[in-house]
């Protein structure tokens, strides 16, 4: 008969029979990370006991982490530049029949489509997680990313098509003066907004959940890529893309106002630049499907997370350990520590987790202890991944 949990206590303890690792009738403590679904009255702790980190150091019961805060700031500051200064691009080269000022003006709206859908994934991150969405809705803004990148590659797809008819029929005429004046400043609109969307992220909530939580010894990671909020991240590279092209069209633009037989500069400059900006969404790419194929964070290896539980006293091994980002920022961890007969698998527990959070700045954990048996060495499923 399994004893009743200890009143306000987040763990339970129980024995169960050790069927699944051919164990020869030899019981097993186990210790699972719980959470009730009803608040347990407060009550006196037993002496003893571990004061585990999310008891220390609760989640907030709502809004945006100072890391996301600072990313929804940037966010609106770029669509407002990029609104105002795409609307003077669609006058300037619809006055100019430039092709160049029309495809940068598509460019600013994928922008303006792309920040805004990332402030709504910001927005949807904020609810709290439910039974269906056990871990909250922080992909959303991972989707968010990818959306960003396939608008990206649709409005491309249009103006390389545009590019490709103007450069079999010359029958087009280009106003140099108002293409260079509003290549000009397509070119400063979009360093403003790479200026605000690449500004620093500060660093807070360094607690064990905090989404913007940097590791504390040197060369576990790289900080800044912990902080940069996804979103963000995505907006930049598209404002980067814009940007390429921006100048682009400001060569194009000097050189028809002084030549203007070669007109021609006009879509050859669309049609170069944005498969340069195809080939900016590359990394963004790259991060989302990792993301979404379950993969381990790039910044954590997994070497160092399974020598850190091993060198826990009281180890004797680890198996089915499982790292994963859930976003860029928010890493999880979980997996089995099998344990001497004379450990206390509340000190174990405790030392386990606590290393994880303090060495690798992971965001949630969950340990399960149990004792070791010699079968253990030889069971498939307790085996390392490949790597």
């Amino acid at each position: 008969m399994e004893p009743s949990p200890t009143p306000g206590q987040s763990e339970t303890t129980r024995l169960v029979s050790p069927r699944d690792r051919g164990g020869a009738g030899a019981l097993r403590l186990k210790s699972l990370f719980t959470e009730p679904s009803e608040p347990l009255p407060d009550g006196p702790k037993p002496e003893g006991m571990a004061n585990h980190r999310c008891h220390r150091n609760p989640l907030p019961q709502s809004g945006l982490t100072p890391e996301r805060q600072h990313a929804r700031k940037q966010l609106y500051a770029a669509s407002a530049v990029c609104i105002l200064f795409m609307t003077g691009e669609v006058v300037g080269g619809y006055m100019a029949h430039s092709l160049a000022i029309m495809s940068d003006a598509a460019h600013l709206l994928a922008d303006v489509a792309s920040m805004l859908g990332s402030l709504f994934s910001l927005w949807l991150s904020t609810r709290p997680a439910t039974r269906t969405m056990t871990y909250g809705w922080h992909r959303s803004e991972t989707l968010g990313a990818l959306a960003s990148v396939f608008s990206l590659w649709l409005v491309t797809g249009v103006l390389l098509y545009l590019a490709f008819v103007r450069l079999l029929h010359s029958d087009y005429h280009i106003e140099g003066n108002a293409m260079l004046l509003t290549a000009s400043v397509a070119v400063c609109a979009n360093l403003i907004m790479a200026f605000v969307l690449h500004q620093a992220t500060p660093h807070h909530s360094h607690g064990p959940r905090g989404a913007g939580y940097a590791p504390l010894e040197e060369g576990s990671a790289d900080p800044s890529s912990l902080g940069r909020n996804t979103s963000v991240r995505a907006a930049f590279v598209h404002v980067l893309g814009d940007l390429l092209q921006s100048l682009g069209v400001l060569a194009a633009a000097i050189l028809i106002y002084f030549k203007p037989q070669y007109k021609a500069a006009d879509p050859i400059s669309t049609f170069f630049f944005s498969v340069c900006a195809l080939g900016s969404t590359t990394p963004t790419l790259r991060d989302v499907l990792h993301i979404l194929m379950e993969g381990a964070p790039r910044c954590i290896g997994f070497e160092p997370v399974r020598d850190a539980l091993l060198s826990v006293p009281g180890v004797r091994a680890t198996h089915e350990l499982r790292l994963w980002a859930l976003t860029l920022s928010y890493h999880i961890a979980t997996a089995h520590l099998a344990i001497d007969s004379t450990a206390d698998p509340e000190a174990v527990l405790a030392e386990a987790s606590s290393r994880l959070y303090s060495r690798f700045g992971f965001s949630s954990c969950t340990l399960q202890v149990e004792q070791y048996h010699p079968s253990m060495d030889h069971c498939l499923r307790c085996q390392e991944p490949r790597a």
